[in-house]
């Protein structure tokens, strides 16, 4: 009888265990926790993600009762089970404390917590990224090398930002007082920021805000400093060797955080008034942006799909042509096709189709070479591949060439004259560092801006790996959309030019030497990105002969466009002249068409 019992727990305990592995990977609870309460929380094993929620009764008007209770939820989630008392909890009225206890010191635990607005948090890890955001009282947060990153209103932030055993590396969306270095090698940043509170001046002297009533049900009237004072935010941020972030979402840091004076890609860019890529700029050198941008004229910025006011459609009779591609599932142009297999509509009506023709007007292309590499004939072959893209592209079509490294430089402006082009490859040196996505925001912003509502392309020569940016790569995504020009990225490695220029017969047959001339998988998924964002293709290059080949497509892909003449009733109404009513479709499966520019047609042939 008792082995039975014996046998019978030791079933039901694998029964159990069984049904933890089943529901697994994730462990949720909810915990009280009075108004302005303090949340601490120790997690040497993963990340932490805390995000403070305005409670109901805030958002109808009602002032926040601390006497009164609230819940925070936690999340713990981890590739492996999660065993309950893993994550220790003890909790009181006005205090949590959460701490990641696991056996296994290579198990990975994340936490993600949503808690009330204006609580106290206290969060310490090792390695593991920390990121707070949200209207809080105070944020205190100790990581070795973990990235920390806040979030917060900037209307009154005390601040204390504090590097144990590195210089300070960090990025803020508002300006910060100055570096001060402590004993031992440590780094302080310290000191108050005043955002949007409104203040009045006596001669020379400014006050505090003027007094104001605040009544609400129950609670007496409350001075504007009072109110001010309550929303008063305190961080105070320690890292060893970590990244500290205030403001900036960690997808838009860039690969360089060091201060340093800008450079004449980053320059036109901010002449060029793009706001998008102007803010990422601001962020990443805030001291010499203001500098160089009190410099300036007003800049007149292009108005927005946002801001801009969009004429009525004037119905009208005549006849239009639009520029279109059409492409496959794998983002390829299909050519041969013909008038019956496109359907046009505006407002849903058919519209008739005139003719369908190869698109022959010429494409305005830049040739963007990186030339920071520093290995054995790097040069010779940068130049190579150059003149052989010269001579590979249409006579017709007008080139571009851009070359970067630590910044930019244009070696030729835009012309059909392939002697004038393959004679600018001989006035550079390769060498330095890598600013590639300042110099594909240059050639968007300075080089291909002009040309809006034209044919554009651009086709790069690089390893993808970028090092020397003001720009991180997702701060560029929508100036390319918005560009409408379309990116051909070629990821060279650059150990495959080096094995290359060793003329070594036998070095394919070392696999180990092989597996370090492959991309990194950063460069290649930016890559891929590059493409699909802009409506290009990208070319993972792993031979060299593979270049040649790829010239040849992009040609072809470049040639496999359409001109649709057809009858019109609308007046067009956005930059490109299409209206918005207006729809091109392929009558044929997994085909899709972009419409670029849609100009009137005066005298039909």
């Amino acid at each position: 009888m008792q082995q039975l019992k014996r046998h019978l727990t030791n079933a039901f305990f694998l029964i159990m265990t069984f049904a933890a592995v089943a529901a697994g990977q994730s462990l949720n609870r909810e915990i009280s926790l009075q108004n302005g309460g303090t949340i601490g929380i120790i997690n040497h094993f993963g990340r932490v993600d805390v995000s403070a929620e305005l409670k109901k009764e805030e958002t109808e008007g009602a002032a926040a009762d601390e006497t009164k209770l609230s819940k925070v939820r936690l999340t713990a989630t981890s590739s492996e089970v999660i065993i309950e008392s893993e994550i220790k909890v003890d909790a009181a009225t006005g205090r949590i404390r959460i701490t990641v206890e696991s056996k296994d010191p290579s198990k990975r635990i994340d936490l993600s917590l949503i808690i009330p607005e204006r609580s106290n948090i206290n969060i310490e890890t090792l390695d593991g990224e920390i990121r707070v955001s949200g209207n809080l009282r105070s944020i205190e947060a100790k990581t070795v090398t973990g990235t920390i990153a806040v979030d917060v209103p900037v209307e009154d932030v005390n601040y204390r930002l504090f590097w144990t055993a590195s210089r300070p590396r960090y990025l803020s969306d508002f300006l910060l007082e100055k570096i001060k270095e402590r004993s031992g090698g440590k780094f302080e940043i310290k000191g108050r920021h005043r955002g949007d509170v409104k203040t009045k001046k006596h001669g020379d002297t400014e006050t505090e805000p003027e007094t104001a009533s605040v009544t609400s049900e129950g609670n007496s009237a409350a001075t504007e400093s009072d109110k001010a004072e309550m929303q008063t935010i305190s961080l105070k941020l320690t890292t060893a060797r970590g990244i500290i972030l205030l403001n900036v979402p960690p997808n838009e840091v860039s690969s360089d955080l060091r201060e340093r004076p800008l450079t004449n890609a980053a320059k036109a860019i901010i002449r060029s008034g793009d706001s998008l890529l102007t803010e990422a700029i601001r962020r990443a050198a805030p001291k010499y942006f203001s500098d160089y941008a009190r410099t300036l004229p007003p800049v007149k910025r292009e108005p927005s799909f946002a801001d801009k006011t969009r004429a009525a459609d004037v119905p009208r009779a005549n006849v239009k042509m639009a520029a279109v591609r059409v492409t496959d599932l794998n983002n390829r142009t299909i050519g041969g096709l013909k008038a019956e297999d496109f359907l046009i509509t505006e407002n849903n009506e058919p519209r008739e189709i005139l003719y369908v023709r190869p698109a022959t007007a010429p494409v305005n292309l830049v040739l963007l070479l990186d030339v920071s590499g520093s290995v054995d004939n790097y040069v010779n072959f940068i130049r190579k591949a150059a003149r052989n893209f010269v001579n590979t592209v249409d006579r017709y079509d007008r080139l571009s060439i851009v070359i970067f490294n630590d910044d930019v430089k244009v070696l030729s402006g835009f012309t059909t004259d392939k002697t004038k082009l393959s004679e600018s490859l001989d006035t550079f040196d390769a060498g330095g560092s890598t600013a590639y996505y300042d110099s594909l925001a240059y050639t968007l912003a300075e080089t291909l801006r002009p040309l809006k509502g034209e044919r554009t392309a651009i086709v790069i020569l690089t390893d993808g790996d970028d090092n020397r940016s003001f720009l991180a790569f997702d701060s560029l995504l929508g100036s390319i959309q918005e560009s409408g020009a379309l990116i051909y990225p070629l990821y060279v490695p650059s150990a495959l030019i080096a094995a290359a220029a060793n003329n070594d017969p036998n070095a394919a047959l070392d696999p180990l030497r092989t597996r370090y001339n492959g991309l990194t998988s950063k460069a290649e998924g930016e890559g891929e990105k590059l493409a699909k964002v802009s409506g290009g293709v990208y070319y993972p290059i792993t031979q060299l002969s593979q270049i040649q080949t790829a010239y040849d497509d992009i040609v072809v892909q470049l040639r496999n466009a359409y001109s649709v003449t057809f009858r019109s009733e609308i007046a067009g109404t956005s930059a490109n002249g299409a209206s918005p009513r207006l729809k091109i479709k392929v009558n044929k499966q997994n085909m899709f068409v972009s419409i670029g520019s849609v100009v009137p047609v005066q005298n039909l042939p």
